[in-house]
């Protein structure tokens, strides 16, 4: 028994010795890694032996370049958490439908706190809300609200970064978490991640943001906008280079980049490999590493050689004679170059994987931009040298007509966000893709109008449509004495004369009830009253009973022939999207007043054709009545003669067209000239059936008096639109043998021609 315990103690002491000798060096290591990784846990990750893996890179340098990689995946979840708290938000799960459902899509914008700074671009949005036919001040009939917080910049070093916005945005009795609201952001996160962090809970709220990572973009929830400086235009903006419908000049170089290259930090790897594809000739790629404060302590061996080669070239002149223009990431996703090569027609080359591209739920960029990979930077050449020059000019073309229709100023970037967010209200009846990416755009396409091509007017050429062979004639009364007068029943009999007419619809504003039915005339087509009010913007009301394509406006005191009206309605037929008529007017600009003039004289120009007695399309109606905002509508009410300007410089700014005018009688320059004094007394050509204005030293004060509102009119409209919309054509069209000596019989209206 006692030699069996001593050959166990002895047993156990030799095993002891052996794990002492052959691994304790193995139990010493165990023990150094353990603690030092107790040690690393809170900055996650490092190098645990540096002795044994040798390091090519300092780990305070790699801690300075800002790399996202840095962070760990908890922190990175950690992260992308405090941006989106709702992170699986859709319409349906985060969006009060019921909202929308008894005031329709109105939006309301949180009154600004007193003290609070508002940047300059935010009070941009809130305006162009706030101006929109969107708008409400009642929040109880909103179906969106917009913080009055500015949340566009959120990186926290800079100088208008609003603070304790969380605890701001809980103190509102209408936030609600976050439902139902839309917030506006261009810069998130700061350095050196860049990340997309707000600094504030957004909850349940939609982000109209910027630089927009796809991992973090909830598709159809958040919106997508471009990056724009303080400096972009409140309205209007400025036109494309390339103008409509023209073939742009053979351009001096293919592909172009001008701009700073990041020498340290996230998006350097890009902009640092651009100098590559450099070959001086074709391919211009300039980039300068003269920008922050402390350039000189990072620069390497290119830096003073690029700065040189930077200063040669001027950006816009590379702009203007590029054809492809390279648009890579920057500290962020966006940059400002997207919008500055659209504008200048010149393709752009996207480098900025990840990046979801603005609008893109409902622009095909496809069809305008090269999207191309950061790893795949030196096939870039390759690749754009192997498209068509026929693609290229649709590419060319397709950037001009993005840039005028969304992008061009502030309003049609906020209009295009919300549009975006109401065609999602009403799936059934919202724009097609084919609408959004075609002429004139989404914003101008009234879903509740239809949603058949055909039924506007502006499709008939490519899809393949016509327009319908029957009009609406469209009289508004408003004589003071309340009864029909010979005029009146002469102008339906040779309207309802013409072959083409479908119908008469009388909108009666006289404060007089209208006559009984007996009295009006006997017509061979239907004859329809409407008791209207007294406001001239009535007559562009989208009435019901106007059933046909073609609408022929027209005055009570209007004097047209069969043979004028059947002429003027074919060549309608041919440019269905455009006014065409008889009187017209001018526009002009007044260089010693610095302001739109307005004429009535008789000259080769024309920019206008009056309502008194016009073909147009019946959408226009729709687009007048819903599109524009009813301060627009009220100051039409306001102003004598300001319906027919404004009419004429919406369809202008739909179409980029001229009016057209058409053969007219030369009996109607004779008449009496008390109808155009009822309607401002600025017609321009005088309507059918008057006068030319007397010499200016008869009309005296009054004549200026008249012809001062309609100029009041054209420039306030002009300062609503950010520019001036219409265009001036010299345009007339006759019939076939028009005052020719050929025989009568040979001539199909040959009544125009009699005095």
């Amino acid at each position: 028994m006692q030699t069996r315990k001593k050959y166990i103690f002895l047993t156990f002491l030799a095993s002891w010795l052996l794990l002492f000798l052959f691994g304790g060096d193995q139990l010493r290591r165990f023990s150094f890694f353990s603690a030092r990784k107790a040690e690393s846990r809170g900055n996650w990750p490092r190098w645990t032996d540096q002795s044994l893996l040798k390091s090519f890179a300092d780990p305070e340098e790699l801690q300075r370049d800002g790399d996202p990689s840095l962070l760990s995946p908890r922190e990175r979840r950690a992260a992308w958490l405090s941006v989106h708290r709702s992170g699986r938000c859709r319409m349906e799960t985060c969006f009060d439908f019921s909202r929308c459902e008894r005031h329709g899509f109105k939006v309301f914008t949180y009154p600004q706190e007193r003290g609070q700074p508002v940047s300059e671009t935010y009070s941009k949005i809130l305006s162009s809300i706030e101006r929109s036919r969107y708008h409400t001040p009642n929040p109880e009939e909103a179906c969106l609200f917009i913080l009055g917080i500015d949340t566009l910049d959120r990186d926290h070093l800079s100088g208008q970064y609003v603070r304790d916005v969380d605890e701001k945005i809980r103190g509102f009795p209408l936030w609600n978490g976050g439902r139902n609201h839309l917030i506006f952001n261009l810069y998130s996160g700061t350095w050196p991640s860049y990340g997309g962090e707000l600094g504030f809970d957004s909850g349940q709220a939609m982000l109209a943001k910027a630089s927009f990572d796809s991992q973090s973009f909830r598709p159809g929830f958040d919106i997508s906008i471009p990056l724009f400086s303080k400096e972009h235009p409140q309205r209007g903006g400025d036109r494309g280079w390339l103008h409509q419908r023209s073939l742009p000049p053979r351009r001096k170089y293919l592909l172009v980049f001008k701009g700073k290259r990041y020498l340290t930090g996230i998006g350097s790897g890009t902009r640092n490999a651009l100098h590559h594809i450099h070959n001086g000739k074709d391919i211009i790629s300039l980039t300068t590493c003269k920008h922050g404060k402390d350039w000189e302590k990072h620069k390497d061996t290119r830096c003073d050689k690029d700065n040189v080669d930077y200063e040669r070239f001027d950006y816009q002149e590379l702009l203007h004679n590029s054809t492809f223009c390279i648009v890579p990431r920057g500290r962020r996703l966006g940059s400002f170059r997207f919008l500055e090569a659209l504008q200048a027609a010149c393709i752009p080359v996207l480098l900025s994987d990840g990046w979801e591209l603005p609008f893109a739920e409902v622009i095909d960029w496809g069809r305008a931009a090269v999207v191309g990979s950061e790893r795949l930077l030196l096939q870039i050449p390759s690749a754009v040298r192997c498209i068509h020059p026929e693609r290229v000019l649709a590419f060319q073309q397709q950037t001009q007509f993005l840039w005028d229709a969304y992008f061009s100023s502030v309003d049609k970037i906020v209009h295009t966000t919300l549009e975006i967010i109401k065609d999602r209200l009403s799936p059934h009846r919202s724009r097609s893709r084919f609408l959004w990416n075609s002429l004139p755009g989404g914003l101008l396409v009234l879903p509740g109008f239809s949603t058949h091509l055909g039924d506007f007017p502006f499709y008939y050429l490519q899809q393949g449509y016509s327009p319908s062979e029957k009009f609406t004639a469209f009289i508004r009364v408003v004589s003071e004495a309340g009864s029909l007068s010979q005029p009146i029943l002469r102008l339906i009999q040779a309207v309802s004369g013409s072959q083409f007419c479908a119908q008469i619809v009388v909108l009666w504003s006289c404060k007089k009830p209208p006559p009984p039915s007996g009295t009006w005339p006997q017509s061979s087509v239907p004859l329809t009253i409407i008791q209207g009010s007294g406001k001239l913007s009535q007559r562009f009301f989208p009435f019901e009973a106007i059933q046909t394509d073609a609408v022929l406006s027209l005055d009570e005191d209007t004097s047209l022939s069969s043979s004028e009206v059947d002429f003027a309605f074919l060549v309608w037929r041919s440019f269905p999207e455009r006014i065409v008529g008889f009187p017209t007017q001018s526009h002009f600009w007044d260089p010693e007043q610095g302001r739109w003039g307005y004429t009535s004289k008789w000259t080769n120009e024309l920019s206008i054709v009056l309502t008194a007695a016009a073909f147009y399309h019946r959408y226009y109606h729709s687009l007048f009545t819903e599109y524009l905002p009813a301060g627009l509508r009220e100051l039409v009410d306001g102003l004598a003669a300001c319906e027919d300007i404004l009419m004429n410089v919406l369809v202008a700014a739909v179409t980029k067209l001229p009016p057209i005018k058409v053969t007219q009688r030369k009996q109607h320059k004779e008449g009496v000239a008390q109808p155009a004094e009822r309607r401002g007394g600025a017609a321009g050509g005088p309507p059918p059936g008057q006068r030319s204005p007397p010499p200016a030293g008869a009309q005296g004060t009054a004549g200026s008096r008249r012809l001062s509102q309609p100029q009041d009119c054209l420039n306030q409209l002009a300062d609503w639109f950010g520019y001036m919309p219409l265009v001036s054509s010299q345009l007339r069209l006759d019939p076939v043998l028009f005052k020719d000596q050929v025989s009568v019989l040979r001539k199909k209206y040959p009544s125009l021609e009699k005095p």
